[in-house]
């Protein structure tokens, strides 16, 4: 009897703890949501306005964001150093969370994966897979790809599908 008990009791346990390190989004398109005040805003330049209320780790990620939105797309810019004059995915997202003290070197996408904590955050998610990463900072997507247009690092407000994704957070944030 002790041996039954024991073994449904570890089946249990078994079952409310999960192994995986991934979490995928909640829904397969990631859309952005304005909401005044608690969310990032895409200004007519094409710069984002971070929330009055954001911390100041998350408005140095903004403005981090915006010095590279207007660079072109390179392939491997920004893997070798974090200030460079063009960016692909990973070097873009690597700039930004370095600025917010988040990041010691460059990474590239598929290491993204297992950056930080699962999960979304309250303030930043990583979104990524082995071929792509992009950040949502303050509810609004800077990426540099998921639209007709992309010619690097920009901020989108623009719907984008996230199903081959994986959602991460940096602790805290």
């Amino acid at each position: 009897m002790k041996s039954y008990l024991l073994t449904l009791i570890t089946i249990a346990a078994a079952g409310l703890c999960s192994c995986s390190s991934q979490v995928t989004p909640k829904d397969t398109h990631l859309t952005h949501h304005f909401a005044h005040g608690k969310t990032a805003y895409l200004a007519p330049n094409g710069q984002a306005v971070a929330p009055p209320n954001a911390p100041a780790r998350v408005k140095r990620m903004v403005a981090a964001a915006n010095q590279i939105a207007h660079l072109p797309y390179r392939r491997g810019g920004g893997h070798a150093k974090f200030v460079d004059n063009g960016y692909d995915c990973s070097g873009a997202t690597s700039y930004v969370l370095h600025a917010g003290g988040l990041l010691s070197r460059p990474l590239v996408s598929g290491n993204f994966m297992e950056y930080g904590e699962k999960g979304y955050g309250k303030w930043v998610n990583i979104y990524a897979s082995n071929g792509h990463v992009f950040l949502e900072i303050a509810g609004l997507r800077f990426d540099t790809g998921g639209t007709w247009d992309s010619t690097g690092p920009r901020w989108k407000a623009q719907r984008r599908n996230v199903k081959k994704f994986v959602v991460r957070h940096p602790k805290g944030l």
